[in-house]
């Protein structure tokens, strides 16, 4: 008598190809739908991954980012809105409207404000002083007694204004009207209405000689420069040396 255990019955070739995954359709079937998922999976992460990394920085990165999500958490109509205005903020930052945009405002303040660090430290490497602005005191010395003739709104050179009456605004920007970070809301705010075309009210000089002393307009002229003009309407007080 044969006392070898029962063998198991016998196991058709489809049957272990199906359980195996060799050949078998409907495990293959299970590896493409977990491959496509996946792919989906990760063309969404790549599609976030450029949703925010495009998005501006600072606060107002943080303000899409945070509308964002309120967004998503709540749900009916206000979710919807506040989806349509993330949207509108996160268009505006990946295609920015050359000249008019505020995204654009940011990048032309912070390509100056990268320029200006470059000169200061080619500056430095060479042994030399920062180009900075001249301070000048119309309090004391010869400008206290100077004559003063009121010129009016004139056409005035950008390059002729070289020094300033205020050290906080010689210290903000340099020879070259670069401005440093702390200048950015207000150069991006006169910026963007200089690029939208709005009549800016005219700078405040001294003029000495041939050369201009800023009283007041500092962030204007610095825009002016950017934008490429060469000249600038200024309110222009003549002083004369040694009239009184």
């Amino acid at each position: 008598m044969n006392s070898s255990p029962p063998r198991s019955p016998p196991v058709s070739l489809a049957v272990r190809r199906a359980v195996s995954g060799v050949g078998g359709e409907p495990n293959r079937g299970a590896r493409v739908a977990s491959l496509a998922a996946r792919s989906a999976a990760w063309q969404r992460g790549r599609a976030m991954h450029r949703v925010v990394t495009a998005l501006p920085r600072g606060p107002r990165g943080a303000t899409c980012l945070a509308l964002g999500v309120t967004a998503v958490a709540v749900r009916g109509t206000p979710g919807v809105l506040l989806g349509i205005l993330t949207a509108m903020l996160v268009l505006d930052a990946v295609v920015p409207i050359p000249g008019v945009s505020r995204t654009e405002a940011d990048e032309r303040f912070r390509r100056l404000v990268r320029s200006r660090r470059r000169a200061r430290r080619l500056r430095r490497l060479r042994g030399l002083e920062p180009e900075a602005l001249e301070l000048v005191d119309d309090r004391t010395g010869w400008m206290a007694t100077a004559e003063r003739r009121h010129l009016g709104v004139q056409v005035i050179a950008l390059e002729s204004v070289s020094a300033t009456l205020e050290e906080r605004q010689r210290r903000t920007f340099d020879r070259a009207f670069r401005p440093d970070a702390s200048a950015a809301a207000h150069w991006t705010r006169l910026w963007l209405a200089q690029a939208h075309g709005a009549a800016l009210p005219p700078v405040s000089v001294y003029r000495v000689g041939d050369a201009h002393v800023v009283r007041d307009g500092h962030h204007r002229i610095s825009v002016a420069r950017d934008l490429g003009l060469s000249a600038i309407e200024a309110d222009v007080v003549e002083l004369r040396r040694g009239a009184r």
